[in-house]
């Protein structure tokens, strides 16, 4: 179970974290001495960074829900039916869903945490004793929240202030001018490297932050570092004038070269530490089980940092995050209460592009919903009930547990799982844990390093690390066949193991393919559809057959349930009916590609990006800054690329 949690904290904690630190007016120099000199205030003042994190429309129910990150080649955004607007790279500076009149918005809460470690950061420097093990913890904990908030500012929206001091001891201070991203990354290398020395690894971290996944520690902030330097060296978009330098120069190799040989130092400082090796699973399923199951212990876990909610009372990351189970309620396992607004739908075609014997393929997609009923959800005519359940009490309307397959345009995310919990789910607010950066991610940024990286800009030292091996490790484990090791392989493998965990977006991204590969997945929708090309051998209607599985998804004892077993039709060149097929022994048909409501994939009702406007997805890849941000800004911040021309 969870043994810390920050965003549960209490009223005197809160007290200490504001001070107001988002307010003109600083403390006393008085009251940062008594603050800053002592190790229990200090940490209480640091869980008012984290305190962040659990607000509303911040990582609590948007940013780690599916309002980031999406839509892509795999993760496809449902909510509106999927045409909310910041899912189709349509969003305006007034996106009601995520800005507000009072600007408690994303913008606001990161600009507030980034302003609450400023305050720690200069506080410990001045008045904390850094002979503490703890105290030098803290300082360096608060070096990495700071640059992890950046780093997500700069993922949504690029260019943005680059504000390290505090508002207190800074003239501009919330005036600090919007100005290119290259002056917030080379901040964060710095930082990065100063954190990973003052933290100890994690089984050395002081007091609770000791073999925690919660709390950061050594390994996150070498991981983190590797994550920003492949931004730094990456293609992002850029404004096509610039207001404020300098200018990211894109054809320097030499400091693409120097990038990508930091990142194998930092990979390296983690692959080459015995300790640390320990922390890549050997099953990739357990990697979520154990996230869903509140498994918090640092090395039984894959993750080096995640968010951490409060059990039950903040966060909602299985609700957006997992299929639908909300007409499952009382029936599957842990599911007492709670919606399932299950946000992250799977662009089907990924399912082709794993290997058969990939394991990655059913822990990240889910081709059913659950539903716990006396089969009606299944069909209306109690005969087909009896005939696929043949031993649940029909005549008597004993309800049962079953998972009803999804047409092909359905498929949902599969990594957080309320059957996988420890502790009944019994509202919205699931209290799942945020994963940010784990081991597998480590290894594949080293192998991408290894070979230069998208510029080709070859390291001018390995560490000894050894980039194919990590590549093949990652492989190896999804029980995936050999591949040779290069910028398009790497591409494909980052996309098959990450997706769900709100990463390929920036991936492709900083590679420059954004547009190019949403283009050509929609081409690959539409083969799809017409069963050609690539996708030549399909059939409409698929074939499928239950297991028993007595009451191990159940929600109490005696339950039954039953899962999706057999399936035909499926795969490529699974034509006709299978052999085997008889409905009376259980067999069920139905059609994968339309439905009541039309063709699944019909162009109308698929949408990855706005087709009527293509060329958004040049500049509009980054959120505009919110028009109650600007407005307050007092000309500091402006919106860039076809925002400002369009005012949409």
């Amino acid at each position: 179970m969870k043994n810390y949690k920050y965003i549960a904290i209490t009223a005197v904690a809160v007290v200490l974290a504001g001070c107001d630190f988002f307010d003109s007016k600083s403390p006393s120099a008085q009251d940062a001495t008594q603050v800053f000199s002592n190790e229990n205030s200090t940490e209480q003042v640091i869980a008012g960074v984290y305190e962040q994190f659990g607000q509303d429309k911040s990582f609590r129910n948007r940013l780690a829900c599916g309002y980031q990150g999406m839509n892509t080649d795999v993760e496809y955004g449902n909510k509106n039916s999927g045409r909310a607007e910041w899912n189709i790279y349509a969003m305006s500076p007034t996106s009601g869903d995520l800005s507000t009149a009072n600007g408690k918005d994303p913008w606001g809460y990161l600009n507030t945490a980034i302003e609450r470690c400023n305050n720690i950061i200069e506080g410990i420097e001045a008045y904390g004793d850094t002979s503490s093990v703890k105290m030098k913890y803290m300082l360096g904990e608060a070096y990495f929240l700071r640059s992890f908030c950046y780093l997500q500012m700069v993922q949504l929206w690029g260019d943005v202030p680059a504000r390290f001091t505090s508002i207190a001891t800074d003239e501009a201070g919330m005036k600090t001018k919007k100005s290119d991203r290259t002056n917030v990354l080379k901040q964060l290398r710095i930082d990065l490297k100063k954190a990973a020395q003052l933290m100890p690894w994690s089984n050395e971290c002081p007091g609770t932050a000791a073999n925690y996944t919660g709390r950061p520690s050594r390994g996150a902030a070498y991981a983190l570092l590797a994550r920003v330097d492949l931004m730094y060296a990456g293609k992002g978009v850029r404004p096509a004038t610039w207001q404020e330098g300098p200018e990211f120069l894109v054809d320097d190799a030499s400091l693409r070269q120097e990038l990508n040989t930091e990142v194998m130092w930092a990979c390296a400082q983690i692959i080459k530490n015995g300790n640390e090796a320990v922390k890549f699973q050997s099953n990739y399923e357990d990697i979520f089980k154990k996230i869903c199951a509140d498994e918090t212990n640092y090395y039984n876990s894959e993750v080096f940092w995640e968010i951490a909610f409060a059990d039950g009372s903040r966060g909602q990351v299985l609700q957006y995050n997992c299929t639908k189970m909300d007409k499952a309620i009382g029936g599957l396992k842990n599911n007492e209460g709670g919606s399932s607004n299950s946000s992250v739908g799977i662009v089907p075609t990924l399912y082709y592009d794993f290997e058969p014997n990939d394991v990655r393929r059913d822990v990240t997609m889910a081709r059913y919903i659950w539903v716990y009923d006396n089969g009606k959800e299944f069909n209306s005519d109690p005969d087909k009930v009896k005939q696929a359940f043949p031993l649940v009490d029909v005549a008597n309307n004993e309800k049962f547990l079953y998972q009803k397959q999804n047409m092909i345009g359905s498929w949902y995310g599969n990594k957080y799982r309320v059957e996988w919990m420890t502790r009944n789910r019994t509202g919205n607010d699931d209290g799942i844990n945020f994963p940010i950066i784990r081991y597998a991610d480590v290894l594949l940024m080293a192998a991408e390093a290894s070979i230069g990286g998208i510029g080709g800009d070859m390291p001018t030292d390995l560490y000894g690390v050894d980039g194919k091996a990590c590549f093949d490790k990652v492989r190896a484990r999804a029980h995936a066949s050999a591949r040779e090791l290069n910028m398009a392989n790497i591409q494909e493998e980052r996309k098959l193991e990450l997706t769900g965990e709100y990463i390929r977006k920036y991936d492709l991204m900083r590679w420059g393919i954004l547009k190019e590969t949403l283009e050509n997945a929609h081409v690959r929708l539409a083969n799809m559809r017409a069963h050609s090309g690539e996708f030549a051998g399909l059939q409409d209607t698929l074939y499928i057959k239950y297991k028993y599985v007595e009451d191990e998804y159940s929600f109490a004892a005696g339950i039954k349930g039953f899962i999706i077993d057999s399936v035909y039709g499926l795969n490529k060149g699974e034509l006709g009916q299978p052999a085997s097929y008889n409905p009376e022994n259980g067999w069920r048909k139905g059609n994968l590609y339309a439905g009541s409501s039309g063709e699944q994939l019909a162009p109308d009702n698929y949408m990855l990006f706005d087709r009527e406007y293509p060329n958004r997805l040049n500049g509009r890849q980054y959120w505009p800054i919110f028009s109650v941000n600007v407005g307050q800004s007092e000309g500091a911040l402006w919106n860039d690329y076809d925002y400002a021309n369009t005012g949409e």
